[in-house]
C-alpha cells in the first residue's frame, strides 16, 4: 500500500484524493477541524433526540415508515436494524477499487459536520480503509435514491463488525474477525448514525471520478492512434492546422488536433504519396477524428465539474445546518451524476466506433492505399488482423448497447414514497464496463496502425519519430510487429495492458512533449 497521506477535512476532497485511497492505497487521517465539527454537530442530534418531539433520522422510521415515532429504548436498535435490513445486495461482488471509493467518500461527507456521526465513527471508518479491509458489495441493490443504499449499507455492516469483508491478503472472512485482526472495535450505532453511513450518492460519485481518470488517458491515446492510422494511410495532417479548429473553437477539438500534429511531426508518409491515386479529401473517420475526439474531450469536462460540485457537497437526509437545524431534504438524489455517467457511455462508444473503421480501413486493400489485405504477411495464406478486427467490432457492438441511458429510466420504491430514482449506480456500472471495452477497441486501432507503419518503413518510407517510439514501446511490451500468422491473443492483450496503464503516451511524450 502506497504510504502517501490522504487528510480528510470539512470539505476540499479532490478526485485525486479519490483515486489515491481508492486505487494506490494511500492512508486517510482525519483532520482536526473535521473531528470538531463532528463533535459539534453531534452535540446538536443528541439534544433533538432528547426532545419529546420526531426528527426524521434521529427518532423517527426511514422512508414510507418516517410518520413512526421510536422511543428512547428502540433507537440503537433502529439504527442497527436499517444497517441489516439495507444490507440487501445480491450478485457479483464490486470490485476493490469501487468499495474504497465508496468508502472514502462516505466519511468525507462525514466528516463535513452534517452528518450528526460522532467523531468515533469515523475514525473507525479511516482505521477499516487504512487496515485494507474491503466489505463485500454486491452488485445489485442501488437505485441511485436515496443514494446507493445498498452499497453502502455492506460498508456500514463491516462497521459494526457483522457481515464479511476482505482482509489485505485478498481472502474473504466474517468482518469481526477481521476488525479483531487489526485491533479495530466494531462502532455501536446511535441515532441518525445508520441513516447518515449509507445515504449518499458515493458509489456513482466513486466510479465517475475513476472513470474520468481512465477517459483521459484513453482520449489522449486515441488521438495517438488516430495519428498512426492517419500516417498509415498516407493522409493529409493539413487538417490539423490551428487556424482551421480556430475558426470552430471548441476547446476540445483544438487539443486533439494539437496531440495529433506533435505525433506526426516529422513524417515522411503524410500527404505526399498520392500520385497513384490522389485523394482530395481524406476519409471522415481519418478527417474528423479531432472533431469527434475533441467533443468527448469537451463531455469529460463538463462531467468533472459535476463531480468536483458532488465532491464539495455533503451528501445526506437529514443534514445538519451550521444554524443547529436538522432538516430533511432530496440531495441524496443521483440525478446530477447519473446523467454525465450515461453521457460519457455515449461518447465513449462514439469514440470506439471511429476508431473500429479506421481500423478496418487499414486492412481493406481497396481503402489502405497499398497497404497488403488485412495487414496479412502472405494473404490467403495469412489471415493477418482479419479476426482481431472482428473482435474490435464486437466490442464496438456492445458498447452501443451500453451507451443506452441508464438515468432515463426510474422505477418505484419503498411502498411509493421514493417513486422517482436516478439509477446512476447502474449507469456507473455500464460505464465501468464501456472504459474497459473502450480501453480495448483503441488497443486493437494501436496494434494494426503500428504493423501498418511498420510495413510503410519496409518500403522505404520513414515514419514520425513519435510514432517510431510508439512502435518500439509497443513491440518492447510484448506485442510483435509484422510477420507470418500467430497466436494473436497474447499480442492484443500486450497492447491493450499497455494502453490502459498509460505506456502509449509515456513512450510518445518524450518526443512529442507533454500531450493533453
Amino acid at each position: 500500500m502506497d504510504m502517501h497521506t490522504v487528510v480528510v477535512g470539512t470539505s476540499r476532497t479532490t478526485a485525486d484524493d479519490v483515486v489515491a485511497v481508492a486505487r494506490h492505497g494511500a492512508r486517510v487521517e482525519l483532520s482536526t477541524a473535521a473531528v470538531d465539527a463532528l463533535a459539534a454537530s453531534r452535540l446538536i442530534v443528541d439534544a433533538l433526540a432528547a426532545k419529546p418531539e420526531p426528527v426524521y433520522g434521529v427518532s423517527t422510521g426511514f422512508g414510507a415508515l418516517a410518520s413512526r415515532h421510536i422511543s428512547t429504548e428502540l433507537r440503537a436498535q433502529l439504527q442497527r436494524n436499517i444497517v441489516r435490513s439495507h444490507a440487501a445486495g445480491m450478485g457479483p461482488r464490486v470490485e476493490r477499487e469501487v468499495v474504497r471509493a465508496l468508502m472514502f467518500l462516505r466519511l468525507k461527507t462525514v466528516a463535513s459536520g452534517h452528518t450528526g456521526v460522532r467523531p468515533e465513527v469515523a475514525q473507525t471508518m479511516a482505521d477499516v480503509l487504512n487496515a485494507g479491509i474491503t466489505p463485500v458489495v454486491h452488485e445489485y441493490g442501488s437505485l441511485g435514491c436515496s443514494g446507493d443504499l445498498a452499497p453502502l449499507s455492506h460498508c456500514a455492516l463491516t462497521l459494526m463488525g457483522e457481515g464479511e469483508a476482505e482482509g489485505p491478503d485478498g481472502t474473504v472472512r466474517p468482518a469481526g474477525e477481521l476488525l479483531a485482526a487489526h485491533g479495530i472495535t466494531p462502532v455501536e450505532l446511535r441515532e441518525k448514525e445508520g441513516l447518515a453511513l449509507l445515504n449518499g450518492t458515493d458509489g456513482m460519485l466513486g466510479m465517475l471520478v475513476m472513470a474520468l481518470a481512465d477517459l483521459r488517458n484513453l482520449y489522449t491515446s486515441a488521438d495517438i492512434t488516430a495519428a498512426l492510422s492517419l500516417e498509415a494511410l498516407l493522409g493529409t495532417e493539413k487538417v490539423l492546422a490551428p487556424e482551421l479548429h480556430a475558426i470552430r473553437p471548441h476547446p476540445g477539438q483544438g487539443v486533439s488536433a494539437d496531440n495529433m500534429l506533435r505525433v506526426l511531426a516529422g513524417s515522411g508518409l503524410t500527404g505526399h504519396h498520392q500520385d497513384d491515386a490522389p485523394r482530395v479529401q481524406d476519409a471522415y473517420s481519418v478527417r474528423c477524428a479531432p472533431q469527434v475526439n475533441g467533443a468527448g474531450r469537451d463531455t469529460l469536462d463538463y462531467a468533472a465539474v459535476v463531480a468536483g460540485r458532488e465532491l464539495a457537497s455533503a451528501v445526506d437526509n437529514p443534514v445538519v445546518l451550521p444554524d443547529g437545524r436538522v432538516e430533511s431534504n432530496g440531495n441524496f438524489h443521483g440525478a446530477p451524476v447519473a446523467y454525465v455517467l450515461d453521457f460519457l457511455a455515449i461518447v465513449a462508444a462514439d469514440l470506439g466506433s471511429i476508431c473500429e473503421r479506421r481500423t478496418d480501413r487499414l486492412l481493406d486493400k481497396h481503402r489502405s492505399h497499398g497497404l497488403p489485405p488485412f495487414l496479412a504477411d502472405d494473404a490467403g495464406v495469412d489471415s493477418g488482423l482479419m479476426i482481431a478486427q472482428y473482435t474490435q467490432a464486437a466490442l464496438v457492438s456492445e458498447m452501443k448497447r451500453l451507451a443506452v441511458p441508464a438515468s432515463a429510466d426510474s422505477i418505484p420504491s419503498s411502498a411509493m414514497q421514493e417513486d422517482h430514482v436516478s439509477m446512476g449506480w447502474s449507469a456507473a456500472r455500464k460505464l465501468r464496463t464501456a472504459v474497459d471495452n473502450l480501453t480495448r477497441i483503441v488497443a486493437v486501432e494501436l496494434y494494426a496502425a503500428t504493423r501498418a507503419v511498420e510495413l510503410r518503413a519496409a518500403e522505404g518510407l520513414v515514419p514520425a519519430p513519435a510514432s517510431q517510439a510508439a512502435v518500439a514501446a509497443l513491440r518492447a511490451a510484448g506485442a510483435e510487429g509484422p510477420g507470418p500468422d500467430r497466436f494473436l491473443a497474447p499480442d492484443l492483450a500486450a497492447a491493450d495492458t499497455f494502453v490502459r496503464e498509460g505506456r502509449l503516451v509515456a513512450a510518445v511524450e518524450p518526443v512529442t512533449g507533454p500531450l493533453a
